[in-house]
């Protein structure tokens, strides 16, 4: 029998072990591909919890964060890095750490506003096939195999979501919050969208397909904030992590060295 197929319990038919999703590579791409042994998956949830643990330890001091999506594609000279730039730096005045992918890009952009209003620049960069460096403007970054795992540093330490314009990884990002929000599994946190000729298009679908085929809500389209204006961005965020959540400029989580934290 060909090694890279198992028959299946009882039937006779016989699958492939990576069930077409992957060719051996990246440890997410293992990880896709379907059943391994038992051993194997277990040290695999063994790895991925040590995954968890160390983004956990490193990020407990970063919040209060506001986590910046965007393309990894824009220059410098764009008007969007431009935007994604400034925004972060407004934010960063406003008392909020920056955090993102860690790429290059809108990433870069917005770690390099936070680094220039003097607030934590954070990036957590994704394991890819083809390298994804961290960008120059970090004061922190970690790297993550798993893409889900790095989602779960993104979304946890944030109290909003800028999104600005990307492609098919921001739209994922999107949609994963604003599904998160819906679902009550994140609380009623700010989503803006910076970019209003970009993202217009979208909102527009929102309203006009899905809204009244009746598959989403009004609430749904409702909470997003689409602006070109970074100030009125910050407004947003702030207020709602004021008077929403309680957050205020009083004192810091404290370290303690029996965790072996640093000071």
């Amino acid at each position: 029998m060909d090694p890279g197929k198992v028959p299946d319990a009882g039937s006779g038919v016989v699958t492939p072990t990576n069930w077409g999703k992957s060719t051996p590579a990246t440890t997410e791409r293992k990880f896709l591909r379907g059943p391994s042994s038992r051993l194997a998956e277990l040290w695999r949830a063994l790895g991925i919890f040590a995954e968890l643990i160390r983004g956990f330890r490193k990020l407990h001091f970063a919040g209060p964060c506001v986590t910046v999506f965007g393309s990894a594609r824009f220059l410098e000279d764009h008007p969007h890095y431009a935007l994604a730039r400034k925004t972060a730096a407004a934010l960063g005045r406003a008392g909020f750490s920056i955090m993102t992918g860690g790429g290059p890009g809108i990433m870069e952009a917005a770690n390099r506003g936070a680094r220039e209003a003097g607030t934590p620049s954070i990036g957590c960069n994704i394991v890819l096939p083809k390298e994804q460096k961290p960008n120059p403007y970090l004061d922190m970054w970690l790297e993550f195999p798993h893409f889900f795992v790095r989602k779960v540093m993104l979304v946890k330490y944030s109290y909003a979501f800028v999104v600005m314009p990307g492609g098919l990884g921001t739209m994922d990002e999107l949609f994963e919050i604003s599904t998160l929000i819906q679902t009550g599994k994140v609380r009623n946190f700010p989503v803006v969208l910076m970019g209003v000729a970009f993202w217009q298009p979208l909102i527009d679908y929102l309203r006009h397909t899905l809204l009244e085929a009746g598959t989403i809500d009004r609430a749904d389209v409702d909470r997003i904030l689409v602006t070109d204006d970074p100030e009125k961005a910050v407004n947003r965020i702030r207020d709602a992590a004021m008077k929403e959540f309680g957050l205020t400029y009083g004192p810091k989580l404290k370290r303690h060295w029996f965790f072996g934290e640093k000071r």
